[in-house]
């Protein structure tokens, strides 16, 4: 589901292209809402799994990423790239961090791997705010990118999960 969803949210926004109008900064929030939203759901299913703090995290720095947006998009893109790049680098470390976590699960390299790429792409945002024409396009392959890698790990998962007979 977070695949479809990322992938369908990368092309709503390369379609619409890198002016903020109304329907670009709602599109905006609304990747950060829906990682909230999916951290939940894994929240409920992995508390068996053992500590969850780091899936708390995540919905923590989501939400500030959510009202970061919206604080931010009045200003531009280069402000509302700084607050995208900092959530992919906040977010990423704790991606990160729980893959190694929950290592023992088994299926967790590719969220180990994603959350390393995120902190780098969220430096790649913050520096790309510099220039003298920003545009929000790295952020539709970010979301691309990042859909594979939880397609990836879902896939995995299923297959490490024991099934009743």
């Amino acid at each position: 589901m977070r695949c479809v969803f990322a992938l369908a949210w990368a092309a709503l926004l390369l379609l619409s292209g890198s002016e903020l109008t109304t329907g670009v900064k709602l599109l905006l929030a609304l990747y950060p809402a829906f990682d909230v939203a999916a951290a939940v759901v894994d929240a409920r299913s992995a508390r068996a799994a053992g500590p969850l703090k780091g899936l708390y995290a995540n919905m923590a720095v989501s939400v500030l990423a959510v009202i970061g947006v919206a604080v931010a998009s009045p200003s531009g893109v280069a402000d509302v790239l700084r607050v995208w790049g900092a959530w992919a680098i906040v977010s990423g470390l704790v991606q990160l961090l729980v893959g190694l976590a929950r290592r023992s699960m088994g299926g967790q390299w590719a969220m180990i791997l994603s959350g390393g790429i995120s902190v780098l792409a969220g430096a790649s945002f913050i520096r790309s705010a510099t220039q003298d024409d920003p545009t929000l396009t790295a952020l539709a392959g970010y979301a691309t990118l990042g859909g594979i890698f939880f397609l990836v790990s879902a896939v995995r998962l299923s297959r490490s999960v024991p099934r009743e007979p």
